[in-house]
């Protein structure tokens, strides 16, 4: 089994693969607070929990690829893979690593390993030209060439920063939940919230593709556009241009990048 760990900015994603399958998945908070021996107890009472892995740390993982997005908890993770997996070959996302994706930006090193690791996935499965939309702590557009190399990206403030800030600057408004509401013309303020927000980022989702699009492709109608991210389905249905979706996108680009550094380790 292949333990794969997407640290996010607000939440960390799990994911456990059988071959090029993932068997099973968990989601939770990104806490910059907690130590190795934390992470170690967490991992154990949730792959504590699946019948095909062992009582004890470890039982039935034979590898393990992280990325994160937050440098404290990399550094956690890393301590974590040598006290507690010991024996167990561990890819971690960073500069050195084999991608297989040439990155084509003014400094590559300041991309987000999430980011590239989309990239990876969405050539493998799609191949390019193509566009990741990944709706987290922040949207991100990532552009991927016909030759499969990253070509640079848009980053706008996520859906869930959006309404925070809402709740915290409108002296009338409060934080909402994020949800479709039953129109685009909101019949009170909840609802006028949820459709901008919504209809919103639909619309910015499809302007940004658009012009990315252009300048990615002769034929626009060429590129690949994929999302991922846990926001995702809130905007599916009312955007114009995203041809698949694919939540574990991250996941199995770790996949991908272990599996192309295993052998040299």
């Amino acid at each position: 089994m292949l333990l794969t760990i997407d640290v996010g900015n607000t939440h960390t994603v799990l994911g456990l693969f059988d071959g090029e399958d993932i068997v099973e998945h968990w989601r939770i908070s990104t806490d910059a607070r907690r130590t190795a021996d934390e992470l170690a107890v967490l991992l154990q009472g949730l792959m504590g929990m699946h019948p095909l892995l062992g009582d004890e740390l470890g039982d039935g993982i034979d590898g393990i690829a992280i990325c994160a997005t937050v440098p404290s908890v990399l550094h956690e993770l890393r301590e974590v893979t040598r006290r507690y997996y010991g024996d167990v070959p561990a890819v971690l996302v960073e500069p050195g690593v084999k991608t297989g994706v040439p990155i084509l930006t003014d400094n590559p090193k300041e991309v987000g390993a999430d980011r590239i690791i989309n990239a990876v996935a969405a050539v493998d499965l799609y191949g390019g030209p193509a566009i990741v939309v990944d709706f987290g702590t922040a949207t991100t557009f990532d552009a991927v060439s016909a030759r499969g190399e990253y070509v640079g990206g848009v980053i706008a403030p996520g859906i869930e920063i959006s309404v925070e800030a809402l709740g915290v600057k409108g002296a009338q408004l409060r934080k909402i939940e994020v949800a479709r509401p039953r129109s685009v013309i909101g019949k009170n303020t909840v609802e006028a919230m949820q459709a901008g927000i919504v209809y919103g980022f639909a619309g910015q989702v499809d302007g940004v593709v658009s012009r990315m699009a252009r300048e990615l492709a002769d034929d626009p109608d060429d590129v690949t556009v994929i999302a991922t991210g846990g926001l995702a389905p809130m905007v599916l249905g009312e955007s114009s241009v995203i041809d698949e979706h694919e939540p574990w996108l991250t996941l199995i680009g770790l996949r991908l990048v272990y599996e192309r550094n295993v052998s040299r380790m």
